[in-house]
């Protein structure tokens, strides 16, 4: 005598949904999070390369003032915060840059605006040890 029963074959989804969705969701939020880290990534980077910044490290590593209350070498201390932007060939920064030296740590605030060359309304340092607040505009 023969069975009536006929075995029926699950389908792929009914069969592999238990990995499959837990893994889809995990695949999602990596992808996620590699987005953000690769946009955090270049906007930091953006600012690194901008003439602003590069302007006012330079300007910090050659200032006496600020050798003298950091100490030598003057290098960047973290992730650069702030704008850079542009329009019809004017650039406006707005820059914080952490940066440190042998001897302390400081936060150099920079704003200003080039049309041919920079001119900064605002170029000063936050020492962390002793609070002070320095504007490096004043000669």
């Amino acid at each position: 005598m023969e069975d009536d029963y006929t075995e029926v074959r699950k389908s792929w989804w009914d069969r592999n949904w238990k990995w499959f969705v837990p893994t889809g969701c995990l695949s999602l939020v990596v992808l996620f999070g590699l987005f953000i880290a690769a946009l955090f990534f270049g906007v930091t980077t953006m600012l690194k390369e901008s003439d602003s910044y590069k302007s006012a490290m330079n300007e910090a590593q050659h200032n006496a003032i600020v050798l003298e209350k950091l100490g030598s070498p003057i290098e960047d201390n973290g992730i650069a915060s702030g704008s850079v932007n542009s329009s019809n060939s004017i650039e406006h920064c707005n820059l914080q840059i952490p940066i440190r030296g042998s001897k302390s740590r400081g936060t150099l605030f920079v704003s200003g605006t080039k049309n041919g060359t920079w001119k900064y309304d605002e170029m000063s340092l936050y020492v962390e040890d002793t609070k002070e607040q320095i504007d490096l505009l004043k000669k």
